[in-house]
């Protein structure tokens, strides 16, 4: 039994008698790997980093804008730049609208006038055009709308000489009239809505065709209630674009009681004098209602754009 067993391969006294490899430690065979989890830390810490660089990048005019409407004609203009100045002077803001040679108190008036009827108007008449060229029939709703699309190819100088002679004719130099009528009807804005109803639920308008509603109703019942952020996104783009018109306003608001706020800017900066504390001072209040208006809408907006295909 014994022989057998030493006599046959393979047997355990073969097994055992085998000289043993000397197993690897387990450094030097497994290495470790980064972690889904690690590259996930990793690529938000660098998004954050960039998110924080362009913050600030962006927040550098605004800095300069309080630091520059805080601070005195040689705290400006001094070779030593510093932070903040020493002494801040809020007197700047008092001084800016008790100055008589600029009404700026004045022209934030008209502009916010100005701004809000422009912003109603282009909604109101945008709205109701986008509306009509893509719910209510007509076989020649496509040529007019590529005939409004047209008019965006055309630049503006062109059509600002006739425009002007326009509103003299009818006697609205350096009056509100003169500067909002001509501008309440925008060509994107119309795009724009347009675009955002054609792919509104008809389920809903059907409903509401059911119930008896017509396209008027329709529109004013269940059509804008359920359109609030593009409402929100294109008021708001209209706002900032009347709010920072210069040119035209410039051109018709002859008079000092018709300035806006860009026009009375401009005043501040002339050949005969530079008054660059009122400048900084006047341009940091003229951005607080464009502030206040963007964080008010911001939710909106950013609904608005990815609905309305504004980034398309």
């Amino acid at each position: 039994m014994a022989a057998d067993t030493h006599g046959r391969p393979g047997a355990r006294g073969d097994r055992t008698a085998r000289p043993q490899r000397a197993p690897h430690s387990q450094s030097a065979t497994v290495r470790p790997r980064p972690s889904g989890e690690g590259l996930v830390r990793a690529g938000r810490a660098l998004r954050a980093a960039l998110l924080t660089a362009l913050a600030v990048l962006f927040l550098v005019p605004f800095y300069l804008l309080v630091r520059n409407g805080l601070a005195s004609e040689q705290d400006i203009t001094s070779p030593e730049w510093t932070f903040f100045p020493s002494t801040l002077h809020w007197s700047n803001l008092s001084e800016l609208f008790s100055d008589t040679s600029v009404p700026f108190a004045r022209s934030l008036l008209n502009s916010a006038l100005i701004a809000v009827a422009t912003t109603l108007g282009t909604l109101l008449l945008a709205s109701l055009a986008g509306y009509g060229l893509a719910r209510i029939p007509y076989r020649h709703a496509n040529k007019v709308f590529y005939a409004i699309l047209g008019t965006l190819m055309v630049p503006a100088t062109v059509t600002f000489v006739p425009t002007f002679v326009l509103v003299s004719t009818l006697g609205w130099i350096s009056t509100l009239r003169g500067l909002i009528v001509p501008t309440l009807f925008s060509a994107f804005a119309c795009f724009v809505f347009r675009q955002y109803f054609l792919g509104f639920p008809r389920e809903l308008e059907d409903a509401a065709r059911v119930d008896g509603l017509g396209y008027g109703r329709t529109f004013w019942l269940i059509v804008v209630p359920n359109s609030r952020p593009v409402f929100a996104a294109v008021g708001t783009i209209v706002f900032i674009g009347a709010w920072n018109s210069f040119l035209w306003p410039l051109v018709i608001g002859q008079d000092r009681q018709a300035w806006t706020v860009q026009v009375a800017l401009s005043s501040f900066t002339t050949s005969q004098v530079i008054r660059l504390h009122e400048l900084f001072t006047a341009a940091a209040v003229s951005i607080v209602p464009l502030l206040v208006v963007f964080l008010f809408f911001q939710r909106w907006i950013v609904a608005g754009v990815e609905r309305s295909g504004i980034d398309d």
